[in-house]
């Protein structure tokens, strides 16, 4: 399928604090002037779309269904989607992976990969301090396990190497894949 002009959904999966949302910004800034970007933020998502939702197994997989068909809607409107999110288990990510190829959409798996031991020295948010004393249950990485993908598309590895170097290898598989067209004018 030649899949030039259409939309994709771009999926950032890796624990907190991996780099997700600063790879998503530095993506938005690279692709809007080439076509329509949304960036879904799993933080914005957690207090917009899928609010009330917990962090039980059920709960996350619902969130990546929610975050996975808002994705789906917007592409398939000629929109690259930047999902940010943790999506921590293997078979949701397969899930919005199937459903977008159902729907004839390019979907690309990014895995933001960082050990736990740069996560908790980098922890921006304080949220590992509070999860490794108990504070945060089902805390994804200490208390919840994260499913790291078996095969993605692009592997980023924010701990040992520059923004910049993901960055242009996130590029590349999307230009691979024909997704990067400049807008109609």
């Amino acid at each position: 399928m030649n899949r030039q002009g259409s939309g994709f959904i771009l999926w950032l999966t890796g624990m907190s604090g991996a780099g997700k949302s600063t790879l998503s910004r530095a993506l938005r800034s690279r692709l809007e002037p080439l076509r329509p970007v949304e960036v879904m933020d799993g933080d914005e998502v957690r207090t917009w779309l899928t609010r009330g939702l917990g962090f039980s197994r059920e709960d996350r997989e619902e969130n990546v269904r929610r975050i996975g068909h808002v994705a789906r809607l917007l592409a398939r409107h000629g929109v690259g989607v930047i999902v940010a999110a943790i999506s921590p288990y293997q078979s949701s990510r397969a899930e919005v992976r199937q459903l977008a190829a159902d729907a004839g959409l390019a979907f690309v798996e990014v895995y933001i990969e960082a050990p736990l031991e740069a996560l908790i020295a980098r922890d921006v948010k304080g949220l590992y301090k509070k999860a490794l004393a108990g504070e945060l249950p089902h805390f994804t990485g200490v208390s919840d396990p994260y499913e790291a993908p078996e095969a993605p598309e692009v592997t980023v590895r924010s701990s040992s190497e520059p923004l910049e170097a993901g960055l242009e290898r996130v590029l590349a598989a999307l230009q691979t894949r024909g997704l990067l067209v400049p807008r109609a004018a």
